[in-house]
């Protein structure tokens, strides 16, 4: 829902609905809206985790991981686990220049993604390390919004072919 209609669409009343429990039940659990909203944005990270994380983290580290990480986020989107493409980039496109802890765990996401690009850029040796993960990050944020809405699937590969290029 929240790749769909974005995360605002999360609501007490969209969680009942969804789960079958009343209203009252969810609040008991979560709280606030607001916590509902950070709770699906942490649960979105650990499905991202083991479906791009976790798979790379098992490849050597340096330039076989990056390219292990760029075939684990191309699988990714091609499995459509979230309708509506990768979370962080709908999330971020919502998110970016609002405040509260919604904003806050949606930015917390997005810098443990840059952060662990760089380092991984920094590992294999590659020139610019923040430069690099900012270009490849905008590779593939543009190939999740084109794909999107064009529905083609030939820019998730373009934009892995030219992440690898500065990989080399």
């Amino acid at each position: 829902m929240a790749t769909t209609h974005g995360l605002d669409s999360i609501s007490v009343g969209s969680l009942a609905r969804s789960t079958g429990l009343s209203k009252s039940g969810i609040l008991t659990v979560f709280g606030t809206r607001e916590a509902i909203q950070v709770a699906a944005v942490a649960e979105a990270r650990a499905i991202y985790l083991d479906a791009v994380v976790t798979p790379a983290w098992g490849h050597e580290s340096g330039r076989p991981r990056l390219r292990a990480l760029l075939d684990c986020w191309v699988a990714y989107l091609r499995a459509e686990i979230f309708p509506g493409g990768c979370f962080i980039v709908a999330s971020t496109a919502e998110y970016g220049r609002r405040e509260g802890a919604v904003a806050d765990a949606v930015r917390a996401l997005k810098r443990e993604w840059l952060d662990l690009l760089e380092s991984s850029l920094r590992e294999a040796g590659v020139g610019d390390p923040a430069g690099d993960a900012f270009r490849i990050d905008a590779y593939l944020c543009a190939a999740n919004v084109h794909r999107e809405l064009f529905g083609s699937e030939k820019e998730l590969d373009r934009a892995r072919e030219l992440a690898l290029e500065l990989i080399g």
